[in-house]
């Protein structure tokens, strides 16, 4: 197969190569995905109800249970399936069994003894029902405690193929919370190795597709000649190389969070962050317009609403509902701004009441909700400004996180502090261990950007 690659000649690559390099890739990213989300779980797999694949796996199961029924029917019964399902459940419990678990070990043997099982079977002396509660006990003993009710299900089933079926479908369960157990305990272990395995990764998908890091490239030289052009004073000129390539680093970073996902190609070395960004991307462009309502109705309001208790919550909470969907595909933000308009100065006037100032006047009313109108329009100045303050605190938090001195916050933020202090937290883990991995690579770049002139 052939490919053609930006800037350089174009090679030929085989299929091999090709499927090679993909799968690394994705166990990158799987690898990826276990560091850096805190909430990464094993979940079980769920086929769609009513497709094939569910429709097919319905049918196989509905024959086996029917088989051991008829199994267990006859007179006398026959054991040939239960025994086997005996065995592979013997293995499952071994499987969750730990260090100093010996004895359960021991008594796990014991009773699911299966050659001793077997010569019950033939001799009509098995208690197949017995075994089973044995069954439910041990997993009883072995589960997370948000099994417990599951268990407890299990003890009230008498009928021996519903209890097996139900087995099945808990001990399931329970390999995925080991499994998530299991990768909890490994996770702080993970890291370092994790790092190195990214950046080796990495390497062999550059050895074989040279022009990997294309994007990326032109995502610092972009961030550098922007900076540059800003820099009018030349006062970075005075700075060393590695501050210098730690600032536009920075600020790299930062543009991410205004990146147009539509028509931009997203650099190769965060591609596997890009659903992150964008999710932060968009808690921003919440907090800007939420922070903008939240300064306009006090400043329009005055000193009387600046000392009420919980009004600030109230109005925060009021106009966070409103906005909760404002990257819908049909989301309207001047209908929602209009809503918030009307709604806070009915909320303000009541306010005020009670507290013996006078209500909102006409005039206040009018120029409250033009002003939260106007936070629409892109270039708003009120929504500029928060957008500003917003993005130098992030900023900052990128630039402290080294010295674990997080910044304090800019003006008119203290209602969002919360908020704000968990963003920067996940965008400055993001960014950490970014550069953690590709720390060689950005050199290079910054190495031949240098060059370049």
């Amino acid at each position: 197969s052939r490919y053609f690659q930006r800037g350089h000649p174009p090679r030929f690559v085989s299929m091999e190569e090709l499927m090679e390099a993909a799968k690394g890739v994705t166990n990158m990213a799987l690898a990826h995905e276990i560091v850096v989300n805190q909430d990464f779980q094993v979940k079980p797999t769920v086929l769609p109800e009513g497709s094939l694949p569910h429709r097919v796996k319905e049918m196989m199961l509905k024959a086996f249970w029917d088989g051991l029924e008829d199994q267990l029917k006859q007179e006398p019964p026959l054991y040939e399936h239960a025994i086997k399902l005996l065995a592979e459940i013997k293995e499952t419990l071994l499987s969750f069994l730990m260090r100093g678990h010996g004895p359960l070990h021991s008594r796990i043997d014991e009773v699911l003894d299966l050659p001793l099982i077997q010569q019950q079977a033939e001799n009509g002396a098995l208690d197949i029902g017995g075994l089973s509660q044995f069954v439910v006990e041990m997993m009883g003993s072995l589960c997370a405690p948000c099994r417990d009710k599951d268990i407890k299900k299990l003890k009230e089933i008498t009928d021996i193929v519903p209890l097996f079926k139900d087995i099945f479908s808990v001990l399931d369960l329970m390999k995925v919370d080991m499994a998530n157990f299991a990768l909890s305990s490994i996770k702080p272990h993970l890291l370092q190795q994790s790092v190195e395995y990214e950046r080796n990764k990495f390497q062999e998908f550059l050895e074989k597709q040279p022009n990997a890091l294309d994007y990326t490239e032109k995502w610092l030289e972009d961030t550098r000649k922007y900076l540059r052009k800003e820099d009018s004073g030349g006062c970075a000129a005075a700075s060393s190389d590695s501050l210098l390539h730690l600032n536009v680093h920075n600020h790299a970073y930062l543009h991410l969070l205004r990146w147009d996902h539509v028509s931009d190609p997203f650099p190769e070395t965060v591609l596997m962050d890009q659903v992150r960004f964008q999710e932060m991307q968009q808690d921003i462009e919440k907090l800007v317009m939420l922070s903008s309502v939240l300064l306009i109705s006090y400043t329009t309001t005055g000193e009387a609403i600046s000392g009420l208790p919980g009004l600030m919550e109230t109005l925060k909470n009021t106009v966070g509902v409103l906005l909760a969907d404002m990257h819908a595909p049909t989301f309207s933000t001047q209908e929602a701004l209009l809503i918030i308009g009307e709604k806070l100065c009915v909320e303000l006037s009541q306010r005020l009441s009670q507290h013996g100032h006078a209500p909102l006047s006409v005039d206040q009313t009018s120029s409250l909700k033009g002003r939260i109108s106007a936070i629409s329009q892109p270039d708003n100045t009120v929504r500029k400004l928060m957008d500003s303050r917003i993005q130098s605190y992030l900023l900052a938090s990128l630039e402290s996180s080294q010295h674990k001195t997080p910044p304090p916050l800019p003006g008119g933020l203290a209602p969002l502090s919360r908020e704000l202090k968990e963003l920067a937290v996940r965008f400055c883990r993001l960014v950490n261990f970014n550069k953690l991995v590709f720390s060689p690579f950005y050199q290079k770049i910054f190495q031949k950007l240098e060059t370049a002139g």
